[in-house]
């Protein structure tokens, strides 16, 4: 089914005038944060079916607000010379962290390219990648000196035993209540994805009173899709149960993936649904405590994509060493999972999904979301599909950020999230227009040269 990029789901943003917005900021507004044992009234008004956490395990220890404005101060009345020698260890640790996973990377290459072989749709792709990422290297600068000196991003946070289980953190400015979290898991053709990529849309979202998690995972061939959404899975996880002790809200929580994360994503989200129907199972997190899960620009019928992509440049025996075989792409292919009748019970706990996609898509085609979505809807779940007319793979996550402006896309997902803060939508009513970050000339240029 095709939805309106401008669903009316909830008050616009484009909607409200600036005197309104004034006059509902003048508004004194009430923020009753609900427990996870009350009825939330955010639910209500979406029509959402909540259900209770099953369980919770705690293996890490939690930080009280207290203790950390203790540190706050204790910190503010270090002298001099203990203050510079803390920044110089904080220092010392990000570039000794640079250097282990440049080295990690560096070797991850090399053992790539013994699975890649020699082929000239691989080299002209590489080709392609480094004039893409030349031309748009005015934003990544700008992305970058964000990413590294931000007081507002906390780097490799750590969320699980795995060398690649850490997860960056993208604050708001002010943190004067629980922030509304979007959770989001990068693409990368399961092999270059890493949680850096997210930070263009961890910057503009915080800027919008969002706080975001981008999950970092293994990549092949440090890891196979197994260990994949088994890193996904724990990622959420650790946010569901810590990330009120950086401020967020745990009551309103955002799963969003693209290309080969949003695949990820949909996988770990159909398994855990598939975890709480069955019994005896020792579960970390549950779906009901995710909102709504956007997917961009991904494929979830993997039967579907190994020729498509073996035409692409990512070669069939490569895909099949990614994905543990053959015989394993009907176990990681959401879409398949969902049209199971068997699969009913957990299909019903998944919650409202909205899958979005490129018309012009050479990466992974269209179809694959309108199938999803279809299957999605035929099986009893809420899902719908919206078409972004002309936009390519990477419009969607990268030429159109950096060109900045307005953006439907990124509207929409502000306001689907602020729905029921009357006063953040406000806010991001009179909020000023995203800055330009490469010139359009160039952006032209990269969209041309794009391998995706």
């Amino acid at each position: 089914m095709q939805s309106p990029i401008l669903s009316k789901l909830h008050p616009s943003s484009s909607d409200i005038s600036p005197a309104t917005a004034k006059t509902m900021l003048a508004q004194p507004v009430q923020t009753d944060i609900p427990l996870p044992q009350s009825s939330p009234s955010t639910e209500d008004n979406l029509n959402w079916d909540i259900k209770p956490l099953t369980s919770k395990l705690s293996s890490y220890s939690t930080i009280s607000s207290n203790q950390q404005r203790r540190r706050r101060l204790a910190t503010k009345s270090m002298p001099p010379s203990l203050a510079l020698r803390g920044r110089q260890k904080s220092i010392s640790r990000d570039i000794g962290h640079a250097a282990c996973e440049t080295y990690l990377i560096t070797r991850l290459t090399f053992k790539l390219l013994i699975y890649l072989g020699v082929g000239y749709r691989w080299m002209t792709r590489l080709l392609a990648l480094g004039c893409y990422a030349m031309l748009l290297m005015p934003g990544f600068l700008q992305v970058a000196y964000y990413y590294y000196f931000s007081s507002q991003v906390r780097r490799s946070v750590v969320y699980g035993d795995q060398p690649r289980n850490r997860l960056d953190l993208h604050l708001p400015a002010k943190l004067d209540e629980p922030k509304p979290v979007v959770v989001f898991v990068t693409g990368g053709a399961w092999i270059i994805g890493y949680k850096a990529w997210g930070a263009l849309l961890g910057k503009q979202l915080a800027e919008r009173d969002i706080l975001v998690a981008c999950i970092d995972y293994r990549n092949f061939p440090q890891g196979t899709i197994s260990d994949m959404v088994e890193d996904v899975s724990q990622g959420i996880s650790f946010v569901c149960n810590y990330i009120a002790d950086y401020g967020g809200d745990p009551n309103r929580i955002y799963l969003v993936g693209q290309s080969a994360g949003a695949h990820l994503s949909a996988c770990a989200l159909v398994e855990q649904a598939s975890k709480e129907c069955r019994e005896g199972e020792t579960i970390t997190w549950s779906v009901s405590q995710i909102k709504a899960y956007f997917g961009l620009s991904g494929g979830y019928n993997l039967t579907k994509l190994v020729d498509h992509f073996h035409n692409r440049g990512l070669y069939r025996s490569l895909f099949l060493s990614i994905v543990e075989g053959e015989e394993s792409l009907k176990r990681f292919s959401p879409e398949l999972t969902v049209r199971d009748p068997s699969n009913k019970d957990a299909v019903s706990l998944l919650p409202r999904i909205v899958l979005i996609h490129g018309t012009t898509d050479v990466s992974v085609p269209p179809e694959a979301s309108k199938t999803f979505a279809s299957a999605l809807q035929i099986a009893g779940a809420q899902a719908e599909v919206i078409l972004c007319a002309g936009k390519s793979h990477t419009d969607l996550f990268l030429q159109d950020p950096l060109r900045g402006g307005e953006d439907e896309l990124f509207d929409y997902i502000v306001n689907f999230v602020h729905a029921s803060d009357t006063e953040a939508l406000a806010k991001a009513a009179m909020a000023p227009k995203r800055r330009r970050l490469v010139p359009e000339l160039l952006l032209q240029l990269a969209r041309w040269v794009s391998p995706f």
